[in-house]
């Protein structure tokens, strides 16, 4: 995968597999340290010791519906080229926790890619889901939470036309927004 933002969707893809109900990215972009980091943490089934340590294992899937499992690889690949590490954490009946740090200005850091398309993407494709979206650029944050946006719109549907317009436009606007405030 050529963006970060893919590796993403594949992660939260496996937290809706697992049966999580919240699903929280965090994206961390930290220019003084050098340092991007991308956390997706889930309140899904959790796995064991066993199981997290297997995940390396393309043949090691808990999906039915193949038999290969490439995203946590390829993920653990892309940080690592870039000089950084990917660490997995999971109990069972508690969630798991994908965190994935690169070296901001490593040449193999790929890019971070459409993260508001691809988060909208996935709240319109789950609205009956709940995501938290937290975007950290040197210490300022910005929050975008369904919880919040849901009683906002009230009857609106997350995967309303309109909606995903509005919605993708008010993250992409709020990130700028937040590195110019910041620089």
């Amino acid at each position: 995968m050529n963006e970060i933002s893919l590796h993403i969707i594949d992660i939260i893809q496996n937290s809706l597999s697992a049966g999580a109900s919240l699903i929280r990215v965090i994206i961390d972009e930290n220019l003084v340290h050098n340092l991007l980091s991308v956390t997706i943490a889930d309140n899904g089934k959790g796995m064991t010791k066993e199981q997290v340590e297997r995940l390396d294992d393309p043949f090691f899937t808990s999906r039915t519906t193949r038999r290969v499992g490439m995203g946590i690889p390829l993920f653990r690949q892309s940080a690592e080229q870039s000089g950084g590490d990917l660490v997995v954490t999971s109990e069972p009946g508690f969630g798991t926790t994908v965190k994935a740090n690169f070296l901001n200005d490593h040449i193999d850091r790929p890019p971070l890619g459409e993260i508001a398309n691809s988060m909208v993407l996935m709240i319109s494709a789950n609205p009956d889901k709940d995501f938290v979206f937290e975007y950290i650029y040197n210490g300022s944050s910005y929050i975008f939470d369904t919880v919040e946006i849901k009683s906002v719109l009230e009857e609106l549907p997350l995967n309303d036309p309109a909606v995903i317009r509005m919605l993708t436009e008010m993250i992409d606007e709020n990130i700028k927004d937040l590195k110019t405030q910041s620089d």
